[in-house]
């Protein structure tokens, strides 16, 4: 049986996280992880991350405080180790009934079967407008 690509190990992560099994999900990261997604400071939902650990901490908060209302996955570009993944979501603000409506490019990397970088773009202003307000 041959091994998933990477790009493959990086898109098993969304029906994991639609289905809500952060622990599935996180398993899929390496012991340390490059995290990254900039975000205007006071979200809940953004932790220190460098673990499956932290990943899963992520995944739940995330899942507290915010709920997928549309999920598109518009391209998938993988070179070697590194995956670029680049689509648009919306998701509710659970706290203010907001929509954070964006476009967005995650960069992931896997090794050994594994994911050891999780960097995700986004419009931040967009997310600071729903969770803040104007």
């Amino acid at each position: 049986m041959t091994a998933p690509s990477p790009a493959q190990t990086v898109q098993r992560l969304f029906p994991l996280l639609a289905e809500g099994k952060s622990a599935q999900a996180a398993a899929l990261f390496a012991d340390s992880v490059s995290f990254s997604i900039p975000h205007p400071p006071g979200l809940p939902w953004i932790p220190e991350v460098d673990s499956p650990d932290g990943m899963r901490t992520f995944f739940e908060l995330l899942g507290t405080h915010v709920r997928t209302k549309e999920f598109e996955l518009r391209q998938v570009i993988a070179e070697g180790d590194d995956v670029v993944l680049l689509g648009r979501m919306v998701s509710e603000v659970r706290k203010t009934g907001r929509d954070i409506d964006t476009a967005f490019a995650l960069h992931a990397t896997v090794r050994d079967g594994r994911i050891t970088r999780y960097h995700l773009y986004e419009d931040t202003y967009a997310v600071a407008k729903a969770y803040f307000g104007d």
